[in-house]
């Protein structure tokens, strides 16, 4: 069965941090949540997984309300490191798991197996505080997988790695969706999104501002992007009819245009002028998309 948030809200006085979200998101699936600071994202976890009640609406895993009593079903990596920094690796993880009901023979098995995975076994015996913010990352991660969660809550999951570890990560991730385990993510770096998610809403002021498929979603963009490189000078581009953004770029330019019929009569401009050496229309990247639609304004 599925997570469902129905009508979802959550109030702090007279302040609307969540307004209202539905969303069904499916086992085995991966879920993208996107929002500017303060765009609701952490509240929204966190009345999923039962730390905060919801204003109005519901929100259930398998039909129901996630509480103490399921808490072992359920994965939370925090946005902020929630690690003990005197205790060892070892000694982090057993205490944890321990409240997560799995017997000390399992978690040492599976610590071992995570640590040769992300390549740090020699830190099972290391304070929290001796390691770098990249492998206190990945002891935060494996504190949220380890039980073997069902549903796998990640708030900014590739936070502080380098592009090797966070490719790293990425792998573990895809693994534990191919096990079965239905994972909600947030990520500001929107490649990350584009990668792993299939299904994504994004939050503006506690809003949804777009929802759905992501091919969908790029495919029903009305603006398009534009890469082209020629010979001349393309500054011009960039206050011709239906141009919506302009930004040089080496031997060339990035356009966002309004649509098809844009990128041809721009494309017989270009020609006219000179030999055109690349010019190429896209869907809008997520990232495209998420400045336009969020940009800026929200409100913390």
């Amino acid at each position: 069965m599925a997570l469902e948030m129905i009508n979802l809200h959550k109030r702090f006085g007279s302040h609307e941090a969540v307004g209202g979200l539905d969303a069904r998101i499916a086992p085995g699936e991966m879920f993208g949540m996107l929002g500017a600071n303060g765009a609701g994202k952490t509240t929204t976890f966190r009345m999923i997984i039962g730390l905060l009640d919801p204003s109005n609406g519901s929100v259930t895993w398998q039909g129901e309300c996630l509480n103490y009593r399921r808490t072992h079903l359920v994965g939370y990596l925090p946005e902020e490191r929630g690690l003990f920094p005197k205790l060892t690796v070892k000694e982090q993880l057993v205490y944890l798991m321990r409240l997560n009901r799995m017997s000390k023979s399992a978690i040492l098995s599976e610590l071992d197996r995570w640590l040769d995975r992300f390549q740090i076994a020699h830190y099972k015996n290391k304070k929290i505080e001796e390691l770098s913010k990249g492998n206190q990352q990945k002891i935060q991660f494996m504190a949220a997988v380890l039980h073997r969660p069902e549903l796998l809550i990640l708030d900014e999951p590739f936070s502080g790695l380098d592009p090797v570890n966070a490719d790293m990560l990425k792998e573990a991730v895809l693994d534990l969706q191919k096990a079965g385990a239905t994972i909600v993510f947030s990520s500001h770096q929107m490649h990350n999104v584009e990668e792993l998610c299939e299904e994504m809403i994004m939050l503006k002021n506690g809003k949804a501002v777009l929802q759905g498929h992501l091919k969908d979603i790029k495919r029903s963009y009305g603006m398009k992007s534009l890469a082209v490189k020629a010979d001349y000078d393309l500054s011009f581009l960039q206050t011709e009819a239906g141009v919506l953004d302009w930004r040089e770029v080496k031997d060339g330019a990035h356009l966002q245009i309004k649509d098809e019929e844009t990128a041809e009569r721009l494309f017989q401009m270009l020609a006219a002028r000179g030999f055109v050496r690349k010019f190429e229309v896209e869907e809008p990247s997520l990232h495209d998309i998420f400045i336009d639609q969020v940009g800026g304004s929200t409100h913390a």
